[in-house]
């Protein structure tokens, strides 16, 4: 019990962890299940571990640190332990209008690199560049159009090519 506890506690220093992380770190230093559970079990009463903190912890840092959107968000979470309606609480927290104004932000810092290339293009990884940090496509698409407007260009994309930003 006290090697699960100073496991633990190690892993608590480095950084904040999920349950299911902590399960799966002692899981792979051989600790028994019973043990295991028992040392969590208390952890989490006394507060060390909390999944909801953390989640909501983890929304505000990627959103704002990586420009992540809530599906990106959503899956993370999901990858780290946290259940899915704890990670559906911590991303419903997330106001859509700043997720609106941080796809402008990194479209309009991604545009400069951009310039010179053809309309197309310029819109097909800026607008892939969002959709791989969860942005639905439709978002993405008018971002990227409205953001190109400003420049005096114009942006079509096609239904073929909105579909494949969604996959």
């Amino acid at each position: 019990m006290e090697r699960a506890r100073q496991i633990c506690l190690n892993q608590l220093e480095y950084a904040p962890r999920t349950r299911a992380e902590l399960a799966g770190v002692l899981r792979k230093k051989g600790v028994e299940d019973d043990v295991a559970e028992q040392v969590l079990s208390r952890f989490a009463e006394v507060g060390m571990i909390d999944d909801a903190l953390f989640a909501q912890m983890w929304v505000t840092s990627r959103h704002r640190g990586k420009g992540l959107a809530s599906r990106a968000l959503s899956q993370e979470l999901r990858r780290k332990g946290v259940a899915d309606e704890t990670a559906a609480e911590a991303v419903a927290a997330l106001d859509p209008v700043r997720e609106l104004a941080t796809a402008r932000a990194l479209v309009d810092r991604r545009l400069r690199t951009t310039t010179g290339l053809p309309v197309d293009a310029r819109v097909r990884r800026l607008a892939g560049m969002l959709a791989r940090k969860g942005y639905p496509a439709g978002t993405a698409f008018r971002v990227v159009r409205e953001a190109l407007a400003a420049e005096g260009e114009e942006a079509e994309l096609s239904f073929d090519e909105l579909q494949a930003l969604e996959d």
